[in-house]
């Protein structure tokens, strides 16, 4: 995904769970559904429980990937996802 085709971006790596996904969610109820969000996220919990959640809520997973190739868990993650019309709490 190209860096023009992203709608918001949010830069959650200084943030620990839950406020991780409180922020995440509160971007995407000020997103138009079909709009894309990048979010950069640090840590094995958000890394487990944002892309989780996003999804549980009905919203599309575009990708997810380290930011450096080879990364770990703790190295900081690009999270990309759609908001989907109908999805709860859309």
């Amino acid at each position: 995904m190209k860096k023009d085709d992203v709608d918001f971006h949010l830069d959650i790596t200084g943030q620990v769970c839950p406020l991780t996904f409180v922020r995440t969610k509160l971007m995407i109820e000020r997103m138009a559904p079909g709009q894309v969000l990048a979010v950069r996220l640090k840590g094995a919990e958000p890394l487990k429980n944002v892309p989780r959640s996003v999804g549980e809520l009905g919203h599309t997973i575009l990708s997810l990937a380290p930011e450096t190739p080879g990364g770990g868990d703790g190295d900081v993650h690009l999270l990309v996802l759609r908001k989907e019309k109908g999805a709860k709490g859309a």
